[in-house]
């Protein structure tokens, strides 16, 4: 009985003070520096106890577990209360995804996920690459984010630079013409112009003081001529901050690296795996070969071999060039330049699946019935020699007949079993139903001057379709691996259209006599019907157009919730890590899933998928923002010298204010002012995406083909003024579309605020929580 005494008060002494864990938890839900004295006051210890958490809380700190700040402790890397975030991207949902401003990526590893929560009555609503003071909170939800964000104050952009080009006034004077097209012009006076001349591109810091009249600033940069070949490219890279100058050390890194050896690796350099991309590629991702499949239970089967650089024998983790391609996330394609993922050294040579020379390789070996099913696959790391570099209109030709002195020795031998395994798997393809919106690209070509030559849309070509569905199947065999070896990863993932899309396309299909089905089993297959049955019709051009918007965009994730428009329950992009970070991830992935070496997914990267997933998403969008308005630019400009021409072209968007048109000859889109349409007063039916005239019921709709003139142009902003030309008609369906516009309205948005907590119900369900 007396040791129990003697026990008992130093019992009941350490029962008061809490257990790491709980000072650990009570810290992550209070992300503010604590003090010694809150935590007692939180925990309810006093008197001599104080002293055991006092010796318990330095303890934490020796072995890491806290940082120290004066008398306050907080967990490492967890943000304060109040934080500059920067917006990075979107979620499945449309979300914005933000990351701290100031964060140390070298310090204290990948910046934690920002989930970032608007208020209905949002005075200014962010977008992508804004940055903001945001109340930050932790999150309570186990989906991979770390924070959720309550913005306080959005950072004025014009408080930074301003990029623009100096103009000269008939009076002597210089202006800054912007290039964002929303931007008052600068006065740039004689002091400030840095040695700038006009028709520069310079980047100016806007002067405060003068609030009368317009702003005046000074030139911090002079970034180039903007005749220059590369200066339309230069705008968009500088004005979405993309990096494009490597570090030293990068560069470095890179002109060190040795070819890697054989060993270790399989010896496929007798498979005459070729290569087949467009002419002007200068790295090679991807090589393929098929050939029957000799097994008597497998009969008119085929076996399909895809290798893809193996970029992971050369970038490793934690180096300075995978830092750098984490950064980038992915190369950048303009049409007078490539901002690569990667240094040349890495891209274009020692990783470029180059004909004639020894390569290493991931390869998938994929065996398929006569149906174009998959029966197994096998992932193989390879050394291989490719015979052959082929363009995608050679490859065509000799199929089609026409071989020349290069293709006419892999005819037998190369090109038809491929073409013969791309029949089988167009089967298994269309047995599948993906989403059949095959939409034309426009290709700029240029002059050796760097100015447009031509625009053109190239032909869509069986070769490019071979290639396309080659790789899907690669990319489904690399997820369905990692998800048997229950090893993490990163999807790539295409959700449902939304209920409230959903809602919006069926309001328009009533204006054209189409319905589409109601219910949660919608898949592919609808859209397609959708498709088949206005193809040829007078609404196919606008059924295919509305299709398209329905659409969620796809994105990065580390949980699975399948590809909606592939008609696949799971995908990742394993085929392109040259200039995808996430293929390198993937490749990673199923290194140290399978044994393949020790340059596999680290551990730490394994924890920060979800930060990985939404940086390179949002590195993707910039990317394809920086493409696009590129080619606006360099468009505009092509046309410049054309004003007062006429084009045909098709009507791709409808607006209170007008109309978007197309220009069939160019792929470039001008906008027609509702001011600009005659005397008639027109109504906007949201539903039928069309302008209705008050008094004729005459107008126009989204998919109407049109003449137009051009009549104004603005190249450096990428945008062109069109005048009507063609006379409105009748629009079937339009005034009993208008009568039911506001019930439709109604039900888009009762749709959108239902289908939200619905889907966030059956997202978890598919994902099953983290694939770890």
């Amino acid at each position: 009985m007396a040791k129990r005494k003697a026990d008992g008060p130093s019992s009941k002494r350490v029962q008061a003070v809490p257990d790491r864990d709980s000072i650990l938890a009570y810290l992550k839900d209070n992300p503010h520096a604590a003090s010694r004295r809150e935590i007692a006051r939180h925990f309810g210890i006093k008197g001599a106890e104080r002293a055991v958490l006092r010796d318990l809380l330095q303890e934490m700190a020796d072995e890491g577990l806290l940082d120290a700040e004066g008398r306050k402790v907080r967990i490492p890397g967890q943000l304060p209360p109040v934080t500059p975030i920067v917006i990075m991207s979107r979620d499945a949902d449309g979300g914005l995804m933000a990351r701290p401003r100031n964060w140390d990526q070298e310090a204290d590893g990948f910046p934690p996920a920002i989930a970032v929560k608007l208020r209905k009555d949002e005075r200014r609503v962010p977008g992508i690459g804004d940055e903001a003071l945001a109340k930050i909170f932790p999150s309570k939800n186990d989906d991979g984010v770390a924070y959720t964000a309550r913005i306080i104050k959005i950072f004025d952009k014009s408080e930074g630079r301003v990029l623009g080009v100096v103009r000269q006034l008939k009076d002597g004077s210089f202006r800054l013409e912007p290039v964002e097209r929303r931007q008052d012009e600068l006065v740039l006076p004689d002091g400030g112009l840095a040695g700038a001349k006009p028709g520069d591109l310079v980047e100016v810091s806007p002067n405060r003081g003068n609030r009368r009249g317009l702003a005046s600033g000074s030139v911090e940069e002079v970034i180039g001529e903007l005749g220059t070949e590369r200066a339309v490219s230069g705008i968009a890279i500088h004005a979405h901050g993309i990096p494009h100058v490597f570090p030293a050390e990068v560069i470095a890194e890179s002109q060190n690296a040795k070819p890697v050896s054989a060993e270790g690796r399989e010896d496929w350099r007798d498979v005459p795996l070729i290569t087949i991309d467009p002419a002007d590629a200068k790295d090679h991702d991807d090589a393929v070969f098929a050939e029957p499949d000799a097994d008597e239970k497998n009969p008119g089967g085929q076996i399909v071999t895809v290798a893809i650089a193996d970029v992971a024998a050369y970038v490793r983790p934690g180096t300075a060039m995978d830092r750098e391609a984490l950064k980038r996330g992915n190369s950048v394609y303009f049409p007078d330049r490539v901002v690569p993922m990667l240094p040349e050294r890495i891209s274009n040579d020692l990783c470029s699946l180059q004909e004639g020379e020894d390569r290493p390789a991931l390869a998938v070996r994929m065996v398929f019935d006569s149906g174009g099913k998959k029966v197994r696959h096998s992932f193989h790391r390879v050394l291989m020699r490719s015979p052959a570099k082929l363009a995608y209109e050679d490859a065509q030709t000799a199929i089609d007949g026409a071989p020349n002195d290069k293709t006419q020795p892999l005819l037998e031998t190369v090109l038809e079993p491929l073409w013969s395994a791309y029949r089988v798997l167009s089967q298994g393809r269309r047995s599948r139903g993906p989403l059949e919106l095959d939409l034309p690209e426009r290709k700029i070509r240029l002059k050796e001057d760097g100015t447009i030559d031509r625009i053109e849309v190239p032909p869509r070509l069986d070769a490019h379709r071979l290639i396309e569905e080659f790789m899907i199947q690669a990319n489904v065999c690399a997820a369905e691996t990692l998800e048997r070896k229950k090893h993490p990863l990163i999807y790539r993932v295409h959700d449902e259209p939304s209920l409230a899309k959903q809602e919006v396309l069926r309001e328009f299909l009533k204006t054209i006599g189409q319905s589409l089905q109601r219910g949660p089993a919608l898949d592919s297959s609808a859209f397609n019907g959708i498709l088949e049955r206005t193809r040829g019709g007078p609404y196919e051009a606008m059924a295919s157009e509305i299709v398209l918007r329905t659409q969620s965009q796809a994105v990065y994730s580390p949980y699975n919730l399948g590809h909606f428009g592939l008609s696949l329950s799971r995908y990742a992009h394993f085929t392109s890590p040259i200039r995808r970070y996430a293929d390198l991830i993937v490749h990673r992935a199923l290194i140290a899933a399978l044994g393949l070496g020790d340059d596999g997914l680290s551990d730490e990267k394994q924890e920060r998928l979800d930060d990985i997933a939404a940086l390179i998403s949002g590195t993707e969008r910039r990317a394809m923002m920086a493409e696009r308005e590129t080619v606006d630019r360099l468009t505009a400009g092509f046309l410049a010298e054309r004003i007062g021409e006429g084009f045909d072209g098709r009507i791709t968007g409808v607006t209170k204010s007008g109309l978007f048109v197309q220009l069939d000859q160019f792929g470039a889109d001008g906008f027609v002012p509702i001011s600009s349409l005659g005397d008639e007063y027109y109504h906007y039916d949201e539903a039928a995406f069309a302008l209705s005239g008050d008094s004729t019921g005459l107008g126009w709709r989204i998919g109407d083909p049109v003449q137009v003139k051009l009549l104004e142009v603005q190249p450096l902003a990428g945008s062109i003024l069109l005048e009507m030309q063609t006379d409105p008609h009748k629009l079937d369906g339009v005034g009993r579309s208008r009568s039911k516009a506001k019930a439709g309205q109604r039900r888009a948005r009762s749709a959108n605020a239902k289908g939200k907590n619905g889907q966030k119900r059956v997202r978890k369900g598919r994902s099953g929580g983290k694939s770890r």
